[in-house]
């Protein structure tokens, strides 16, 4: 039988698998016929608690009838499905490692964020996150297909088990141009409106705080409710996903040493509406 497991990549698998299926229009039990396994197999294999044989995966991408790009990619994560720690390379536009982290964020009950920089893209405004797109050279339509995906998943902070975010912004994310004073102006408004329900967090960590762990860069830690932990780190072409027990309590300490750093919430919000007064 299939170990149990719930690694990165065994969960980038069963998503994968999970997408593929949708567009082809098929239900679990339907495409379970169709590969010749049990529903609550490939139940577990989408939620990716348990990993199949790579002849398993081919079975089921046979009946999907993918894309040979695809169909590789997915292959290729079933071969090493149970490694703990892994690296996605990006390219332009909605990439498999975009479309992994939004399902981290849709599945997960908390989500702890720490960005040292710039306002993460599930609080971004329209102006905002074009600004940083188009500074990423991505072409027009790609800008708005982006733009559209990030609004659309602030849904998940306001469904009926919304996510519970903690974000931790460093001062330097609100004393950067990365916009113009409008733009920006309007982003740190929106920021205030959207920490207001229970489940949104924004704490300030200023510039001068001296030495803390966060300085290494930015991270997530992604909590579910039945899934181990994981944590999510970008680079400039690429996002590392991080399983390892040690190395997610490694960052749950780094976020415990910015929390004791950080304004507190109303003097987070105080710092905030300053800065609006400034670019206004």
């Amino acid at each position: 039988m299939a170990t149990l497991v719930a690694t990165p990549r065994s969960r980038a698998l069963g998503f994968g698998i999970r997408a593929a299926r949708k567009s082809r229009s098929l239900g679990v039990r339907e495409l379970a016929r169709l590969a010749e396994v049990s529903a609550q197999e490939l139940s577990h294999w989408e939620s990716g608690t348990r990993v199949p044989q790579i002849e398993q995966v081919a079975l089921l991408l046979g009946a999907l009838r993918l894309e040979p790009i695809e169909r590789e990619r997915l292959l290729e994560l079933a071969r090493n499905a149970r490694e703990p720690n892994w690296l996605e390379r990006t390219v332009p536009g909605i990439s498999p490692a975009v479309s992994t982290y939004a399902e981290y964020e849709r599945t997960a009950t908390e989500m702890v964020n720490w960005e040292p920089f710039v306002v993460p893209g599930l609080l971004q405004t329209p102006g905002y996150a074009e600004a940083i797109l188009t500074a990423n050279r991505l072409p027009p339509g790609v800008v708005e297909q982006q733009v559209a995906v990030r609004l659309r998943k602030r849904e998940l902070l306001t469904r009926r088990n919304p996510l519970v975010l903690k974000l931790f912004l460093g001062e330097e994310a609100f004393r950067r141009p990365i916009a113009g004073p409008a733009v920006l102006a309007e982003q740190f408004r929106w920021l205030l409106r959207a920490a207001q329900p229970r489940n949104i967090t924004i704490r300030v960590v200023p510039a001068g705080a001296g030495y803390h762990p966060g300085l290494y860069g930015h991270f997530v830690i992604f909590d579910f409710a039945h899934l181990p932990s994981v944590v999510h780190i970008e680079h400039i072409r690429g996002s590392a996903h991080v399983y390892d027990g040690d190395h997610v309590a490694a960052y749950r300490a780094a976020a415990d040493a910015l929390s004791a750093l950080a304004l507190d919430e109303q003097e987070s919000f105080a710092f905030i509406q300053g800065v609006i007064t400034e670019l206004e």
